[in-house]
Order: C-alpha cells, then sequence, then structure tokens
C-alpha cells in the first residue's frame, strides 16, 4: 500500500513539476463544444474537443452517432489542442448523441473516451460500435457495382476503338454500336449505385436504410460532385458518339471524344485510394492509363468474340487481326506497366505482398493476367503464321474465349482490390501508436466516471487515469479516490491503491499492477464530499505477452 502511494506521489509532482513536457501525462479532456451531457435546441455541425496538450488525431477510431445509431461523423482533424470533427445533418435529430474518440498525446500514448449530448430531450443511448464496421449488405454491393463500372467501360471502349479504325465495310454497324451504348448505360447504372451505396458505407446502415438527407450531404461532396462530372460526361459522350460509330465523323469530333474520354476515367482514381496515396499525382496517372489499356484489350476480345471470328471471310480476318494483334499488344504493355507503377507504391513493403489481404489479392490478380498473357501470346502466334485462313477461326475464337473468361476474373478480383486497404496504408497503420489500452465509461448514482487505463500490461506502472461528472456531464471534483484490483482467475489477494486528485481538476491519477496475465475485476471506490460515496465496478483482460520499449505493440483484449 505505502510503495503504491509513493509510486502515485512521484508520478503527480512530475506532473507539477514539469507541466510543459510532453512525455508529464496523457492527454485529458479539458472542454468540449458541445458539452458532456447538454441538451441543445438545435443540431450542431460539428463537435470541438480541447485538450490539455497537442494531439494528433485517430480518425480510424473517432466516431459520432445519431439518436438511430447511425455515424454522422465526415471528418476527424486535430489542430494543436483541439479535436475537431465535423457531421453531416442527422435523419432523426432529436435524441441523445454519442461520441467516441481517441486521440494520441504528446507523449505518444493513445487515449480514448466518450461523451454524449442530445438536442430537443434526451432518449436511449446509441450502443457503441466499431468504427469502421460496414454491413455486410454494402460490402457486397460496392464491388458489385465496381464491377460493373468496369465492364460497362470494356463494352463502350472496345467496340468504339473497332468500329472507329478495323471495322470491315460491308459488315453492319448495328449490334457493336448498341453494344457501346450499353456499355455507356452500365457505366452510368454503376455510377448511380455508387452514388447511393456511399451514405449507408458512411453511415454503417444496410444498403436500403438511405434517405434523401443522406444522399444529399453524398451528393454535395467531393466524392458526389466527382461522379455527377462522370454522369454528366457519359451524357455528352453519348451524344457525341453517333457519328463516330457510324464511321463518319471528324476529326475535331474525334479528338473531343478522346478528351472526354480521358477525363472520363480520371474520375475513377479521384474516387479511390490513388487520391490519398503517396505520389497521388503518379498513381492516378497509372491508374488512367491501366483502366484505358484494360478496356481496349478487353472491350476488343469481345469485339472479336462476338462480332466478327464468326462467319468472317478469310481475307477479312486476314487483315483485321494482324491490325487488332499489335492494337492488343500495345494495350498490354501500357496495362502492365501501369500496373507496376501502382503495385510499386501501393503494396509498400514486399512483405505485405503476402501479409496483407490487398497484397495476396494482387499476386492472384498478377497470376490470372500471367496465364492471360500466355494465352494471348499463343494467339498472336496463330495469326502471324496465318493459321487462322488456314485451319479457320475455330482455334483463336477457343483462346479469344479463355481471354474473355480470365480477364472476367481479373475484373472481378480488380472490383474487390479497390475496396481493399493498400499495403502501404497498412504499413503506415501499423507504425501509428496505438498502443495497449483499455477506456471505459462508468456510471453510478451519484457520478459517471471517465477512465483509461495504459499500458495494460504484466508487472507494475499500469498508469490509471480518471475522470467524475455529474449526472447532467458537469466536471464534478472528487476529494477521495481509491481503485482496487481483483485477479478472477485464482486465489489472489485483491490489491488496493490510492489515486491522488490532480488540485482544482475534477480527474485523479493513480498506478496499477497486474502480476499475471488474465481478466481482474477493476473497483472505483469515489467520495465527492465528506459524506457522499459511491462504487462502480469492472473488469479488464491483460494479455500474456509484455510491451517492450520499441518492440511491437499487441492489441489490447480490453474494450476500447
Amino acid at each position: 500500500m505505502l510503495g503504491g502511494a509513493v509510486r502515485v506521489l512521484l508520478l503527480v509532482l512530475g506532473l507539477l513539476l514539469l507541466p510543459a513536457a510532453p512525455a508529464s501525462a496523457h492527454s485529458s479532456l479539458v472542454s468540449s463544444s458541445p458539452e458532456g451531457g447538454a441538451v441543445l435546441e438545435n443540431a450542431p455541425s460539428e463537435i470541438l474537443l480541447t485538450f490539455n496538450e497537442q494531439v494528433t488525431a485517430l480518425p480510424s477510431r473517432t466516431q459520432v452517432l445519431a439518436p438511430d445509431g447511425k455515424r454522422i461523423s465526415e471528418s476527424v482533424t486535430a489542430e494543436g489542442k483541439v479535436l475537431k470533427i465535423t457531421l453531416r445533418k442527422a435523419d432523426r435529430p432529436l435524441g441523445t448523441y454519442l461520441v467516441s474518440y481517441r486521440i494520441i498525446s504528446g507523449d505518444s500514448h493513445p487515449v480514448g473516451n466518450a461523451l454524449i449530448f442530445s438536442v430537443g430531450a434526451p432518449s436511449a443511448r446509441p450502443a457503441e460500435t466499431d468504427p469502421g464496421k460496414v454491413d455486410g449488405s454494402v460490402t457486397a454491393a460496392v464491388p458489385a457495382f465496381k464491377f460493373l463500372g468496369y465492364a460497362g467501360l470494356t463494352l463502350a471502349v472496345g467496340p468504339a476503338i473497332f468500329l472507329t479504325f478495323l471495322w470491315p465495310r460491308r459488315r453492319s454497324r448495328q449490334g457493336a454500336t448498341r453494344l457501346v451504348y450499353a456499355g455507356l448505360g452500365l457505366t452510368a447504372l454503376s455510377t448511380l449505385g455508387a452514388l447511393w451505396t456511399q451514405a449507408p458505407y458512411v453511415s454503417g446502415a444496410p444498403v436500403w436504410d438511405v434517405s434523401f438527407t443522406e444522399l444529399g450531404g453524398v451528393v454535395a461532396s467531393p466524392f458526389g460532385v466527382t461522379l455527377l462530372a462522370r454522369l454528366a460526361l457519359l451524357g455528352i459522350v453519348a451524344g457525341l458518339i453517333g457519328p463516330v460509330l457510324r464511321g463518319g465523323a471528324t476529326r475535331f469530333r474525334g479528338l473531343a471524344l478522346v478528351l472526354l474520354a480521358l477525363a472520363g476515367l480520371t474520375t475513377w482514381p479521384l474516387t479511390g485510394h490513388a487520391v490519398v496515396s503517396p505520389l497521388a499525382g503518379a498513381i492516378v496517372a497509372a491508374d488512367v492509363v491501366h483502366l484505358a489499356s484494360m478496356a481496349v484489350w478487353l472491350g476488343g476480345l469481345v469485339t472479336l468474340a462476338v462480332f466478327l471470328l464468326r462467319r468472317r471471310h478469310q481475307r477479312v480476318l486476314g487483315v483485321i487481326l494482324p491490325a487488332w494483334s499489335r492494337w492488343a499488344t500495345l494495350a498490354v504493355v501500357w496495362l502492365a506497366g501501369a500496373g507496376l507503377v501502382q503495385a510499386v507504391v501501393q503494396v509498400g513493403a514486399p512483405a505485405a505482398l503476402w501479409q496483407t489481404g490487398y497484397g495476396r489479392l494482387l499476386l492472384a490478380k498478377a497470376a490470372i493476367l500471367g496465364g492471360v498473357l500466355l494465352v494471348a501470346a499463343y494467339a498472336r502466334r496463330l495469326v502471324q503464321r496465318a493459321h487462322v485462313p488456314a485451319a479457320g477461326p475455330g482455334r483463336l475464337i477457343r483462346t479469344v474465349g479463355v481471354e474473355l473468361g480470365a480477364t472476367t476474373a481479373i475484373l472481378a478480383l480488380s472490383a474487390v482490390l479497390v475496396q481493399t486497404t493498400p499495403g502501404s496504408a497498412k504499413d503506415r497503420e501499423a507504425r501509428e501508436p496505438t498502443g495497449v489500452g483499455f477506456s471505459q465509461t462508468l456510471t453510478s448514482n451519484l457520478y459517471t466516471l471517465q477512465f483509461n487505463i495504459y499500458p495494460v500490461e504484466l508487472g507494475e506502472w499500469n498508469t490509471v487515469h480518471g475522470s467524475t461528472y455529474t449526472p447532467e456531464g458537469k466536471p464534478l471534483p472528487a476529494i477521495e479516490w481509491t481503485v482496487t484490483t481483483r485477479y478472477t482467475g485464482a486465489s489472489v489477494e485483491q490489491v488496493k491503491e490510492p489515486m491522488l486528485p490532480l488540485p482544482g481538476r475534477n480527474d485523479a491519477l493513480g498506478s496499477l499492477t497486474f502480476p499475471l496475465p488474465g481478466t481482474y475485476e477493476l473497483t472505483f471506490t469515489i467520495r465527492t464530499t465528506e459524506i457522499d460515496q459511491a462504487t462502480v465496478r469492472t473488469t479488464v483482460n491483460v494479455p500474456a505477452t509484455r510491451t517492450r520499449p520499441g518492440g511491437a505493440i499487441r492489441p489490447s483484449a480490453g474494450n476500447n
């Protein structure tokens, strides 16, 4: 008991003597706007949390839940000591909101906590969820719409290239022209689907639980503006492309369509990982080249298989196929080069290729692509050796069918890949000091206690920091704090330690010892006046592996 008191006393003396040192203590919340427990007339558009020292934001671990349980936090930024959370308008603004935050304090330790406020009148507190959780229906719908978009690009670009440069004079253009317009329509449908699914993707709701308010927020966001621009470009292209498909376009119209197509392709990387990746400009450009090359190559294969290889005169195929082979070779070269640039930047460390989901998907995509290229090389040899006129196009048709099947699988993998966190981002997250900690809010009839423990590991010097508030959320200074730890896994004597209140504040600091791994019951006994005292309890799990200075940071088994 005495040793624990001495350790806590030394800790507090260090705090008082070195208030400006960044490693003096974990950051604590000084004030918030709105205040915890406040009841407001109108819903705020932002939340400001002010700490006692400079903090670093962890957006992936910070969220605001509206009374209906939907996430309404849009952006999380830290400016000095202030954490700013911007909000979109809630569908049901009246009731109680939950603000759950996690930041990195000036001493590189993570601190997490939560507060509530209400609009109009209090209601049931929303259940706290994983900030990054996405409903299963959205997880399925997002890559499905991505796949439709890639398929639409393929059906629009490939046939258009053939109709402009390689189409036989006496062959009807009607079928291929319809395919181009179908591709444009499919791309538009994919874009509308992406606009719709973005709302539940942000809120955490199912794909069918979308309101006009949420859709309005998506449309007004940079994501929505980019997709609206894509829809506008698709409409302009659809209006201009008719003469080109009929083979009578002017050079000016053709150039305008090329520029519009490039602008439309740019909207894909601008709504994905590329825009926030290292070397964003290079990745955006590589992504555009990758998409264009894929659409030319795969779309050309579709055109060959559906319209030209069957029942074509040998002399016609003898002219078309060598020209197409050159187009395809050029597209594959650009496809592979752009993909290599993306992989080098997005994967990060080589180990991420097999240690992350993104890397494994990329390896699978590369393996299938390698097989497709072997088949394509065989098809090119058939064309170069003039086997098609001699033996008929049957062998080539089969090779093209294999290419189409395999490249369809590649498109499906790409649709999943763009929704997977890149290896480089995973590497940055791994280097982010998340720490082994435990945070929780406990309530008695006398006070509400918010506390955090850092670290949660075997041994001594586990720091506990607690803050007390009135039931209305106002700071409530306490005059005496005690915390007791009891190991639940064996007959080990419980340890009772004092916590020292900080002068003039509503919080206190203490030190905990966890001699064995497992579950501990924590009991906080806090006296707010000479006669008012209450006790609250919870449990915390202590991992078997101890965190060593400079070593790996392992996740805590407790709740955050």
